[in-house]
């Protein structure tokens, strides 16, 4: 065989070698075990089926339909100044830049290094550096490095690749963290709202409350009534007084509740008026269900770039067990002795260059307990992103089956209002004609104002609602136009020689 192809061979022949002794360290089998569900095979209720076909996403400034301006104003000082915005914000950028950190792994690596020292030698008879004993001298050098891994297995490749999924996850739990402001704020709006609607009840209540007492006094002052009367009329006085001071403290609360929220003070708070809240419009579903419905959720795209990441984590376990070849070189000059900058003439020039191999032969099981986590975190992903799809499915329709009950309950409260209101101007009447006596009176009243109270409460949570439909559909922010595709949350394939050497 000529020798010239013989020395081609050599090199070829490392490499098999190479490749064989890499083998020795199989992957045992493991493997993930978890599988992701799909949309689609989820089954629907009722509620979601009978859903709008003619419909769109929520806006993505889903809280001007309850038409209020200063709601809108404060929303929008919360994405300016909220902390908890600042600190998703804070993570997105870090994750970008350790995903920055591991695709630097990739690039060609330059380092430069100088030293410029002045050595005295010492005389020893025994161990001394012979004609440099009892001399100084300079010791100096400087040197280029250059580093290129081939990545001929993905390692860095997928290492970065997981590093920027997360930095997607990050952005997607970003999008989270605005839509759980805005919904915490909003909510907070409503409960103001509510303090004061039923601060105004209070306020009639007492009012009506004084009226029937000045009525029982002129009654006893006109001889047709008792004490009794006068006393049992002002018995509830001191309680409605406490229950306006009640609220009139929820609502400085509240006030300073969405101050918090928006990153603000109490002061600001303070100059929060009265909502003015309103819902005419009602919330439509996009026409297909469930998939793209749940896929516009952050929660559930977050969810899908955790999947992605981890399965990217076990491409970099698998590339682990093969072997780790770099490109390796460097130019310098060195030298001892002769002047300060001597050690830069060309005659001290040197330089080397070549591969440098790395490869595992017995690690003690170090490689496959990584596999193993990588596998774990995989399938805990996967567990994980599955558990995001069925509850928020099973949010959305709760939010559907709520919404439909609140719009009847807001009837039945209306036609509630409106008996009770006509009761308690018949017993008014009738009490002012002497016709009928201060108990019924007070048992109309009762009733209305307990209807009024049921009324609002039922506005609110209609409202809520509302809100928390939207929250479900991922509040129109598309988050799904930045999901992984179905390709990069699959599970990793074992490469073939891998899976040879397992058998």
């Amino acid at each position: 065989m000529p020798r010239r192809l013989v020395r081609g061979l050599k090199p070829l022949s490392v490499w098999a070698l190479t490749l064989l002794i890499s083998g020795c360290i199989g992957t045992g089998g493991i493997a993930p075990q978890g599988t992701s569900l799909s949309p689609d095979t989820l089954a629907t209720d009722d509620a979601i089926k009978a859903a709008d076909k003619d419909a769109h996403w929520p806006a993505g400034q889903w809280w001007r339909a309850y038409g209020d301006e200063q709601l809108n104003r404060w929303i929008e000082l919360a994405a300016l100044g909220s902390p908890s915005l600042a600190l998703a914000a804070a993570r997105v950028r870090q994750a970008k830049a350790m995903a920055g950190i591991a695709e630097s792994a990739e690039s060609l690596h330059v380092s430069g290094d100088s030293t410029l020292k002045r050595h005295n030698w010492p005389t020893d008879q025994f161990y001394g550096p012979g004609e440099l004993s009892n001399t100084s001298t300079w010791d100096n050098s400087a040197s280029l490095g250059l580093s290129y891994s081939l990545d001929l297995w993905g390692q860095e490749s997928n290492h970065s690749e997981q590093a920027l999924d997360m930095a997607h996850m990050g952005a997607a739990q970003e999008r989270q963290a605005q839509l759980e402001l805005q919904d915490n704020i909003v909510r907070a709006y409503i409960q103001l709202s509510l303090n004061y609607a039923q601060r105004d009840i209070a306020q009639a209540t007492l009012a009506q409350q004084q009226q029937i007492v000045e009525l029982a006094q002129r009654r006893l002052n006109g001889g047709i009534g008792t004490h009794f009367e006068v006393s049992q009329a002002e018995a509830p006085l001191p309680e409605t007084r406490r229950q306006i001071d009640a609220l009139d403290e929820a609502i400085t609360l509240s006030r300073n509740q969405i101050a918090a929220l928006a990153g603000k003070g109490p002061g600001e708070g303070a100059s929060l008026q009265r909502p003015t809240l309103s819902l005419n419009t009602a919330l439509k579903l996009p026409s297909a269900l469930p998939a793209k419905l749940l896929g516009q959720r952050p929660d559930v795209v977050a969810s899908r770039w955790r999947v992605a990441a981890q399965a990217r984590g076990i491409d970099v376990a698998h590339a682990a067990f093969y072997p780790n070849v770099d490109l390796m070189g460097s130019l310098g000059y060195m030298a001892t002795g002769g002047g300060m900058l001597e050690f830069l003439a060309g005659k001290k020039f040197n330089y080397s260059v070549g591969p440098a191999i790395t490869l595992p032969i017995f690690d003690g099981g170090r490689l496959r307990s990584e596999l193993g986590v990588a596998s774990a975190g995989y399938d805990e992903a996967v567990a994980q992103y599955n558990q995001t799809l069925v509850m928020a499915l099973k949010g959305i329709s709760d939010q559907l089956i709520r919404r439909e009950s609140m719009d009847k309950q807001q009837q039945f409260a209306d036609q509630s209002v409106a008996a009770a209101q006509k009761t308690y101007d018949i017993a008014m009447v009738a009490y002012k004609r002497g016709l009928t006596d201060y108990l019924n009176v007070l048992n109309a009243q009762t009733l209305l104002f307990h209807q009024q109270q049921v009324q609002q409460r039922v506005q609110a949570e209609r409202l809520t609602v509302h809100a928390e439909l939207v929250v479900a559909l991922g509040g129109g922010l598309m988050a799904g136009h930045d999901s992984p595709s179905p390709e990069k949350t699959a599970v990793p394939k074992t490469p073939v020689s891998l899976a040879v050497f397992d058998r």
